[in-house]
């Protein structure tokens, strides 16, 4: 017996532009995804997330009475298992790399196809994290720094001792910093696969790290990768 197609994310569309919202809705059920609710401004996002409990939140960056920031760390300290994407129209925003460090999935420019707006709802509704390396290395070099020195209050409670993690950990930890995948991992280090999987699992337990932009911006912050170092594109 063949297992069946995965089960539709359900998602909220959380944005101050009736637009915005309207035609993300459209598209999005147009290609069998659930929305289950929209809302105008952050804390409507916070309300309607406890009550819907959505897999994904499209998030705005800047909303009236509580911006997305605000509401994405509100959001995944009450359900962990909620998965956010910043919607933005500027890639290299202060506001976009904070809400990475704080957990969420990934960001998205409002000005995202429509195929490419589908697939970014399920791919972190799978648990993974939407990182176009190019975009994301640009702007976590252009914040982290500066962010890991003035310890910045947007930035998340998430543990920069790295002294629990192993020699092979960090190695690990040092290249998804750059941007790699499990595969690219795995032929950096001629490591199986299913081996540098359990490296990574590891490493997100350890550090509790939600997911891999995470890891992205921590390895900046702590300086295991620098501004300048290769990476994957």
């Amino acid at each position: 017996m063949t297992a069946g197609p995965p089960p539709s994310p359900r998602v909220l569309i959380a944005d101050d532009q009736e637009l915005i919202r309207t035609g993300f809705r459209l598209i999005l059920t147009a290609r069998g995804i659930d929305v289950v609710g929209d809302v105008a401004d952050g804390a409507e996002a916070v309300a309607a997330e406890r009550r819907l409990r959505p897999d994904v939140v499209l998030m705005d960056i800047r909303m009236p009475t509580m911006d997305g920031l605000e509401a994405t760390r509100r959001i995944l300290e009450h359900s962990p298992r909620c998965r956010v994407l910043m919607l933005t129209t500027f890639d290299l925003d202060r506001y976009v790399y904070a809400a990475l460090a704080l957990g969420a999935s990934g960001f998205l420019l409002k000005d995202v196809t429509a195929d490419h707006l589908a697939a970014a709802v399920r791919l972190v509704d799978t648990g993974d994290a939407l990182l176009a390396p190019s975009i994301t290395r640009r702007l976590v070099q252009r914040f982290a720094a500066e962010s890991g020195r003035a310890g910045d209050s947007a930035a998340p409670a998430v543990h920069r001792d790295l002294t629990a993690l192993t020699p092979r950990e960090l190695e690990v930890l040092t290249l998804l910093g750059r941007g790699l995948s499990n595969t690219e991992l795995a032929r950096a280090l001629t490591l199986s696969e299913a081996t540098a999987k359990t490296h990574v699992a590891r490493i997100f337990a350890k550090l509790s790290l939600r997911d891999r932009a995470q890891a992205v911006v921590l390895a900046y912050e702590t300086g295991l990768v620098a501004p300048g170092d290769a990476a994957a594109d």
